[in-house]
């Protein structure tokens, strides 16, 4: 038998802050959550809880929309 190493569960950040309200002015909170090529970090990677998730990636698509941060890196332009 295989022993499985336990991890510990990530805590949401903004739970743990108490943080309902996600600006999507803010892209220096937002840039944490976007990988070098530019896409959102999922869930598991990023130990948000599903509905901080969907409020992140909600924020990400409207400052994408405004221009705030970018679609995709430099590198593949």
């Amino acid at each position: 038998m295989v022993e499985f190493d336990r991890r510990r569960r990530r805590i949401c950040r903004f739970c743990e802050d108490k943080i309902n309200i996600i600006n999507y002015h803010d892209d220096r909170l937002l840039k944490r959550f976007i990988n070098e090529r530019g896409k959102i970090v999922p869930r598991r990677i990023s130990g948000n809880c599903a509905r901080h998730q969907r409020v992140v990636t909600t924020s990400i698509k409207r400052a994408r929309h405004l221009a705030l941060l970018p679609y995709t890196s430099e590198f593949y332009r």
